[in-house]
């Protein structure tokens, strides 16, 4: 069980330039908050309880993780995800630099989210058919 208290203080004199120039007028010195202003802090305690919090993607992960005869298969599989995630966002960095490709690209996300939109969000029976696909490929995913 984890505890954690904080106090916060009143709120400060925002003072700039190295406290040369005060943000709100022109006041020459900082205010020394009294005895009473101290006693008037804002006390917070937060504590974690024995339940935990687990969503539906960590118990099926960890369930999968259970399951399997060939860890080191999965250990290999995570780590190559890694190592793609690595080279997609280089691949993206160095085809940003290129003049025209961002503007095409952009334009060609554009006229994809209109498509999508059109086809799956806008009438209600493409959106019973998206979330059933959703669904499927979900329990394909997870082996359920």
């Amino acid at each position: 069980m984890a505890s954690v208290l904080a106090r916060l203080p009143a709120s400060p004199l925002m003072v700039v330039n190295g406290g040369r120039q005060p943000v709100f007028g022109t006041i020459q010195k900082l205010a020394v908050p009294t005895i009473k202003e101290r006693q008037d802090r804002l006390g917070v305690i937060a504590k974690a309880t024995g339940e935990s919090s687990d969503s539906s993607i960590v118990k099926s992960v960890l369930n999968v993780w259970d399951k399997s005869e060939d860890r080191v298969a999965l250990v290999a599989l995570g780590f190559a995800g890694v190592v793609g995630f690595w080279a997609s966002i280089n691949l993206v960095t160095s085809i940003e630099k290129i003049p025209v490709v961002p503007g095409v690209l952009e334009l060609i996300g554009l006229l994809f989210s209109s498509w999508f939109t059109y086809r799956y969000l806008l009438f209600k029976p493409d959106r019973q058919e998206l979330s059933q696909a959703i669904s499927k490929s979900i329990s394909d995913i997870l082996g359920q």
